[in-house]
């Protein structure tokens, strides 16, 4: 009789960023992303992402240390593809780092990296940060061109960006809702199949989260704005705790 097959359980990354937008919204220390971290710890996070930009509207440098500290979940480092974020990153080694697209004048990330077409100066970051040990992770759009660019880089993981998908469903755009899933699911399926981990994030909710966890090649999802709202109306462990539950249901 064959063995039955269980989908591997799938992990959850939690977002730490928007703590410290508030934090710096006022100046002070208050409140303090390094206890959200052990919060997250505490109810069974799987990680913590924290995305250290440029003009440090949120995460500090100072921060990224006090979090590798404060717990021992795994780091994932979302960063601009430069010299001077690469130098963070070997400074303070994550587990992992997600190179992002980043534009001084955005409020979130907007989409997907252009790994093809920034092939010639992603390589070395890339050969880098592997080179020192810490997981790269690319966060791509769901586009079997973005994919092999990523393949031909040597990322091991790629993030799919779900902002679309996400869109869709908050405007009740079922047509879009159904091309955005099958198209991440299709890259998640070709992915694993060349060897690399697929994630997924970008807007994921309550509501939305359960057609994304149910893709059973995606490993891990990374969800940080929408849980720091939560928190703000329940608190962030059940929050946490609600979005962990809804996950596991899909799987």
């Amino acid at each position: 009789m064959s063995e039955t097959l269980h989908p591997r359980p799938l992990r959850l990354g939690v977002n730490i960023d928007h703590v410290a937008t508030i934090r710096n919204a006022r100046g002070g220390d208050h409140p303090d992303p390094v206890r959200a971290a052990e919060i997250v710890a505490r109810v069974g996070g799987d990680g913590i992402t924290a995305h250290l930009r440029e003009d440090r509207r949120h995460i500090r440098d100072e921060d990224l240390a006090r979090i590798q500290q404060a717990t021992d979940l795994p780091l994932n480092l979302e960063m601009a593809a430069t010299r001077e974020m690469l130098a963070i990153a070997l400074r303070h080694k994550p587990h992992a780092a997600c190179i992002v697209p980043e534009k001084r004048e955005e409020r979130t990330t907007e989409g997907g990296l252009d790994a093809a077409g920034l092939h010639n100066s992603l390589v070395h970051i890339v050969d880098e940060l592997r080179g020192a040990g810490i997981r790269v992770s690319l966060f791509i759009e769901a586009d079997e061109r973005q994919l092999d660019a990523a393949l031909r880089l040597g990322a091991p993981v790629v993030e799919f960006h779900t902002g679309e998908y996400a869109h869709a469903f908050l405007d009740g755009d079922r047509e879009k809702v159904t091309r955005e899933l099958k198209r991440i699911a299709d890259m998640a399926a070709l992915a694993a199949k060349n060897g690399i981990e697929p994630h997924a994030g970008h807007g994921l909710t309550f509501e939305n989260v359960q057609p994304i966890a149910a893709i059973p090649q995606i490993a891990e999802l990374n969800i940080g704005h929408y849980l720091i709202g939560e928190a703000v109306f329940t608190g962030l462990e059940p929050a946490i705790r609600r979005m962990r539950e809804l996950m596991d249901e899909a799987r």
